[in-house]
């Protein structure tokens, strides 16, 4: 079969490259619908366990509830790239485990609920490549020369999360067992699309 056979044979829409949900697609809508609701899932955890301190990454005496700084043990021991210095210097500030704590609940809950997946886009885009700076993964060493558990120079678990949640913002992914429908009605939101 030569491969202008076998693309006559893929749907038609996969080579338009027509939105989701198109004719000839009905099984793209709920798979994305279940990465998104996935990954809203793990946004939320991280939240629930920095928060309450559940005893996974989190230990009760951690608790952000209990005075302990989400931000402290990720960003307190950077010790490779070039912005370790200045988030050391972040690593439990208020306005940091605020603002971090603030991004994985609404990014969580975004994605959990299907709305305003744009603005959680923009969100977990920021918040992502300054997680991946901190970890920096082209650096083998830290700076102490002690080796990194770095396993890829390039990507990484932040970065495919970041892709992630661009792509569930750009097909709407929120439409499919989600709330995203919806929400487009709102005035506000008809008003300004960056808020879809």
């Amino acid at each position: 079969m030569s491969i202008r056979d076998r693309s006559q044979s893929m749907p038609e829409t996969f080579l338009s490259g027509r939105p989701a949900g198109e004719a000839g697609e009905p099984g793209r809508r709920p798979a994305l619908a279940i990465l998104r609701i996935v990954l809203g899932l793990t946004f939320l955890w991280a939240f629930f366990d920095k928060t309450f301190g559940l005893g996974y990454a989190t230990s009760s005496a951690q608790a952000w509830v209990g005075g302990g700084s989400p931000t402290q043990g990720f960003l307190g021991h950077v010790q490779v790239g070039p912005l370790q210095s200045m988030l050391r210097d972040w690593a439990g500030a208020g306005w940091a485990d605020a603002l971090f704590m603030l991004a994985l609940l609404g990014i969580g809950l975004a994605l959990l609920l299907g709305v305003g997946l744009r603005p959680a886009a923009v969100a977990g885009t920021i918040l992502l490549a300054l997680m991946w700076i901190a970890e920096w993964p082209p650096a083998r060493t830290a700076s102490d020369g002690t080796a990194t558990s770095s396993t890829n120079p390039l990507l990484d678990y932040h970065l495919v999360y970041l892709v992630a949640i661009v792509v569930l913002a750009a097909f709407a992914a929120g439409d499919t067992w989600g709330l995203g429908r919806r929400w487009a009605k709102l005035e506000i939101v008809r008003r300004n699309s960056w808020l879809r």
